[in-house]
């Protein structure tokens, strides 16, 4: 768990409120711009990467936080030594599913990586993009992993 007052938590809600700021601003600028009759050629580009940067940190706060959204409904039901089982199988399943996505991500890193794969207007690369995911899910998937061992041994 990450506390709201820890250094952690506060870079990572500032790199997330960064990037969520320059994708509205970016996109903003784009929008009078298309009503000025000048547009600002690669908004996309900028607002997409801005929107992975920011939705990536969200998921890594949100694990650290403990605060990922669940349903109740089978577990309010059921008996403690159930709902301790079933809330480890979740945790060990989140962990498998980020797992999944990091390998996927590393895989096309692998890929992409010599094409020098880059945006098309603005050539902004795409290699540190894809590193700032593999790690993400890679954190988020540890996270999980960590819980759910900790939740067995209890």
């Amino acid at each position: 768990m990450i506390r709201d007052s820890s250094i952690l938590y506060r870079a990572l809600v500032a790199i997330g409120g960064a990037a969520l700021l320059i994708a509205m601003a970016v996109d903003a600028l784009a929008l009078v711009g298309r009503n000025l009759g000048v547009p600002l050629l690669g908004s996309i580009e900028v607002v997409q990467m801005a929107v992975l940067v920011s939705g990536a940190v969200a998921i890594l706060i949100a694990t650290f936080a403990g605060v990922h959204a669940h349903v109740n409904l089978l577990i309010s039901r059921a008996t403690p030594r159930l709902r301790s089982a079933l809330e480890t199988l979740a945790q060990a399943a989140s962990a498998a599913f980020f797992l999944a996505l990091a390998a996927g991500s590393l895989w096309i890193a692998h890929d992409m990586w010599s094409g020098g794969e880059e945006s098309e207007l603005l050539h902004l690369p795409y290699r540190p993009l894809r590193l700032f995911t593999v790690l993400a899910m890679i954190s988020v998937a540890i996270a999980f992993a960590v819980r759910a061992l900790s939740r067995r041994r209890t």
